[in-house]
């Protein structure tokens, strides 16, 4: 299962760099401290883990080791894997379809290899994300119909925020 996991998100991440190299030339980072990827997972996006004020979000490591985001993609609710090391968000197919995101079968190609085999997806934009008071908008996303246990939030996301760093067992969402 992990391995899976990890096939995947290696294939994802190599196909997201692949699209971002020839569509972002000549474009600048807005922000987002690269983190080391590390093991991490689930919080709320409420405002007990929020300081408003300080423009900061705080998400606990989880039993699993894993940061989890509860995010809002274009008005619905859904919980995801912050992935530090996922070049953009990858939905999946169900969590795309609860947040109206549909595509016609003919549009799934391959978008990745990975240790499983190759990765099929679609590639959206999404209109709204917000985790924690962070709203972004038209931020890019693959689509991966089967075989994603839970959705990816990556650098589509987290690299326009100002910073995103781990500090112990939280970690910590900078706004701006």
């Amino acid at each position: 299962m992990i391995g899976r996991y990890l096939a995947l998100t290696a294939g994802v991440c190599l196909f997201a760099a692949l699209v971002a190299a020839g569509s972002d030339a000549g474009s600048s980072n807005k922000g987002g401290d690269w983190v080391p990827r590390s093991s991490v997972a689930q919080t709320g996006g409420s405002a007990a883990n929020s300081d408003w004020n300080a423009g900061t979000h705080t998400l606990a490591r989880e039993y699993d080791g894993h940061f989890y985001a509860n995010t809002n993609v274009n008005g619905a609710s859904l919980r995801m894997l912050v992935d530090t090391g996922a070049s953009v968000i990858a939905l999946t197919g169900s969590d795309a379809r609860a947040a109206g995101i549909y595509w016609d079968q003919s549009e799934v190609r391959p978008i990745a290899r990975g240790a499983s085999g190759t990765v099929y997806g679609v590639e959206r934009q999404l209109d709204v994300v917000d985790v924690g008071g962070f709203t972004r908008h038209n931020v890019r996303a693959m689509i991966v119909p089967e075989g994603l246990d839970i959705s990816l939030l990556g650098q589509s996301y987290l690299g326009q925020i100002s910073s995103v760093n781990i500090e112990g067992n939280q970690m910590v969402l900078s706004g701006g």
